[in-house]
């Protein structure tokens, strides 16, 4: 409780009256209780409210500094986890009924693992050895379906002066947000979508922040001078520069990996960038990570980096997912819809209800990577690159 305390009066003096300061609280009390369906009339029946109208008078009309608020959340969490951490990008999908909700229509959902009815958001989390949280989203409004049509976007709280923007240049306004805020992040990860778009390595490289971010096989890179596929730099890669490590916990154990590193790009005059390969030790199958820095780095802190890009999936899975996403329309994004609240405050607040906690022994950190001990004659040095 004095945790959560802290936090709403951190956000106190965005509220400009004490009614809609009290019903925030509510609001945030509601998102981390245990309820299955997180919309206005289950959050004000947790709440002993007559109805839910404080709560939807809260996210649509009531006036309230939310971008202030999602910077207060935002600073709160990295107080409480630390520095040093990494950013995470990835976007999910959140199913939904109807055709009234921003940015719905059938898409790829993350979270449900096929193409359904749902909408997609672009989300930033933060992760260090104490915890993770998610600090920023924002909403994917499809070019064709959604903006297009101003009516429907009116009709949706869409403010008419909203752009289509791509889920990669969504990913680096948040994480350039972030960065000029002065969170102290010295790398960024990401799935596919977001490291084969060149803006968005540019300005991290532009920033000096080192990233690990995946790519797909097909991708093309420059080894000694010539352009391969990503997939065809690891197809002759030696049994002797594949490295075991763990890269972190999933709900099914560790996840084992072995892992390769090939130099790229050469003729780049600033930073390393480096093929990041990773090898499933059951299937064979391959992924790949773009990884730039302006110090070289060793294997195992990339292979920790990778590893923590599970982070955002992760957090949407149940029943975390429940305290990260409502069932509200106000998706949009636009100051005074609330969205500020709904997908960020509970899980920095969690975070650091976790980061509180006395540390546990005998078990590492889902974030640090291990490796198998080293057979006869071997040692812990770092592999040498292909």
């Amino acid at each position: 409780m004095v945790i959560f305390n802290e936090l709403m009066a951190r956000i106190a003096s965005r509220f400009g009256r004490v009614e809609p300061r009290r019903a925030a609280g509510a609001y945030v009390r509601g998102l981390l209780a245990d309820i299955d369906r997180k919309n206005c009339w289950n959050l004000a029946e947790h709440a002993a409210l007559i109805g839910p109208q404080t709560l939807q008078r809260l996210l649509r009309t009531a006036r309230w500094d939310a971008n202030a608020v999602r910077d207060d959340v935002r600073a709160f969490a990295v107080d409480r986890l630390g520095p040093c951490g990494v950013l995470i990008v990835d976007e999910t999908g959140f199913v939904k009924k109807g055709a009234h909700s921003a940015g719905v229509q059938r898409q790829y959902s993350g979270t449900a693992g096929r193409i359904d009815n749902c909408q997609v958001g672009v989300f930033l989390a933060y992760a260090t050895p104490a915890g993770r949280a998610l600090l920023e989203r924002r909403l994917h409004l499809p070019e064709h379906t959604w903006l297009v049509d101003p009516g429907r976007c009116r009709a949706a709280g869409v403010p008419d002066e909203t752009a289509f923007a791509t889920k990669p240049a969504l990913a680096t306004t948040i994480l350039l947000a972030a960065l000029q805020a002065g969170v102290q992040a010295a790398w960024a990860t990401g799935d596919e979508v977001n490291g084969q778009d060149p803006p968005l390595r540019a300005a991290l490289e532009a920033r000096r922040t080192g990233y690990v971010l995946a790519i797909a096989g097909n991708r093309r890179v420059e080894l000694q001078g010539v352009v391969l596929s990503a997939a065809d730099v690891a197809a002759p890669v030696a049994d002797r520069h594949w490295h075991r490590y763990r890269a972190g916990q999933s709900a099914k154990g560790p996840r084992w990996h072995a892992w390769a590193l090939a130099r790229i790009d050469e003729g780049q005059a600033d930073g390393y960038p480096w093929l990041l390969i990773r090898r499933n030790l059951t299937t064979g199958e391959l992924a790949f990570y773009r990884y730039h820095a302006p110090d070289r780095q060793p294997l195992m802190a990339l292979v920790k980096i990778a590893g923590i890009g599970w982070a955002v999936e992760e957090s949407f899975k149940p029943p975390r997912a429940r305290s990260a996403w409502t069932t509200t329309r106000c998706a949009a994004g636009h100051p005074g819809t609330g969205t500020s609240l709904s997908p960020c405050s509970p899980w920095p607040l969690l975070a650091a209800i976790a980061a509180a906690q006395p540390p546990t022994t005998g078990r590492p950190h889902p974030a640090h990577p291990a490796r198998d001990p080293p057979a006869p004659g071997r040692t812990r040095a770092d592999p040498a690159p292909l």
